[in-house]
């Protein structure tokens, strides 16, 4: 029997092999050429309803389909676009569906917070190699500083706390994590002056102590022309700027004439949206508000007659307000969580009138920034248990946000070793794509 004949290869080649195929895994994704679109958006106001609203109880009643489906909230009211309704305690946002589109087809099939919240706001499935950037990292990538966006507040806010759900930035590293500017906004000293400053310490004598400590930095002056002392300088300036100059401002609802604040609603959830209308204003391009309190697995309907009426206020008083400014047509306005809550209440004990998680169908709602209003895109079943048309995957409206941002969304992203990444999902993943909702852009 003849020897097997084996050929010798050397160490060096071996390692080259080895880093030749492991790098062949890392090519980019042959994908088309970029093509520039024209943005019809300049920013977002995301109103992440944390938690999972029901679909049931806000923008998908369904009134005749009884008790254990509607509980005590089992009236729907007529909006100002004919044939569209809505829960009888968005009586507000009734008055004003002309100005938005509700998505009540909205799927997705996953009930748990942290994954449906990463699927959610990033477009992907979870649990795949990598850890994908939410919309709002894409946004801050895309049409942040390396943009040319020139504002001190960086480009991506959350008002007021994050959520610890998921990796906000992903992959795209610290850079692009959302700046928290915890608190509350309402709060008359949060951020103001006087709210950073000692009362015994006012503006001006602060900036005697500025220049005064500038003046004993020998060190600086020693070192001046350094490329390191000059950033510092740069960063020193720009925090002093934010803290007592004009750019720290924009923080401060002080300004803002008290009636306009009451039109708000003078409570964490309505001063948060009237801080997100001066935060796109001055020029952000993405900002969340999480408005946490949606998870009703018990008292559910209790804290409805509470929860639905602030964001009633809260959403009704943005859209005027962005309107009555001209900001609405280049500002995207998008409410929802997570997912839905069951359609059936959970009468029985411990839960005595919750709703649980539901993937398999939730609303959410678009407006402005190139979204038409007065629309419906997709319908559910007689009890809001299945989707009957059209289904919308998070990866469909988060794709047509970017299209409509002027954002590729059959582009790429390079990730820090330097391969390509589709921006959202495409065919090559095999799950189910609806498309864009070009019905209402």
């Amino acid at each position: 029997m003849r020897e097997p004949k084996y050929t010798s290869i050397s160490r060096r080649d071996m390692l080259k092999l080895l880093f030749s195929a492991g790098a062949a895994s890392c090519l980019p994704l042959k994908l088309s050429a970029q093509q520039p679109i024209k943005a019809k958006a300049k920013a977002v106001i995301q109103i992440w309803m944390w938690g999972g609203p029901t679909h049931i109880d806000t923008f998908d009643p369904k009134p005749d389909a009884g008790n254990d489906i509607t509980g005590p909230l089992n009236k729907a009211i007529a909006t100002n676009v004919d044939g569209i309704q809505v829960n009888e305690l968005l009586p507000m946002l009734a008055q004003r569906a002309d100005k938005y589109s509700i998505i009540r087809s909205m799927t997705h099939g996953n009930n748990g917070h942290e994954t449906a919240a990463y699927m959610t706001q990033s477009g992907w499935m979870p649990g795949g190699a990598l850890v994908h950037p939410s919309a709002g990292a894409i946004v801050s990538l895309k049409n942040g500083y390396d943009a040319g966006y020139k504002g001190l507040i960086p480009p991506y806010i959350v008002l007021t706390k994050p959520q610890g759900r998921f990796s906000e930035s992903g992959f795209l590293g610290q850079r692009f994590k959302p700046f928290a500017t915890g608190g509350n906004p309402g709060d008359p000293k949060r951020f103001s002056v006087e709210g950073v400053v000692s009362k015994d310490i006012g503006p001006e004598r602060q900036q005697t102590r500025r220049e005064l400590l500038g003046q004993m930095d020998t060190f600086a002056k020693a070192m001046a022309g350094n490329p390191l002392i000059s950033l510092f300088d740069k960063n020193a300036n720009e925090a002093w700027d934010l803290i007592l100059g004009s750019a720290g401002k924009v923080f401060d609802l002080n300004l803002e004439k008290q009636d306009v604040r009451d039109k708000y609603g003078m409570n964490v959830f309505g001063q948060a949206c009237l801080a997100a209308r001066r935060l796109v204003e001055s020029g952000v391009p993405y900002v969340t508000i999480n408005y946490e309190g949606w998870d009703t697995h018990k008292q559910h309907f209790q804290t409805m007659r509470t929860k639905l009426p602030q964001f009633d206020r809260g959403m009704s008083a943005l859209l005027d307000d962005l309107g009555e400014r001209g900001l609405l047509d280049t500002t995207i306005v998008w409410a929802g969580g997570e997912f839905g809550r069951t359609p059936r209440v959970q009468w029985e004990a411990p839960w005595n009138g919750g709703r649980n998680h539901f993937g398999k169908v939730f609303s959410h709602v678009v407006a402005g920034g190139g979204f038409k209003g007065g629309r419906v895109v997709g319908s559910t079943n007689a009890t809001g248990e299945d989707v009957r048309d059209r289904p919308v995957y998070p990866w469909d409206l988060i794709g047509s946000m970017y299209e409509l941002l002027g954002i590729d969304p059959d582009g790429t992203i390079q990730h820090p070793q330097g391969y390509a990444v589709r921006v959202i999902p495409g065919a090559e993943e095999k799950i189910p794509i609806a498309g864009r909702l070009k019905e209402i852009m």
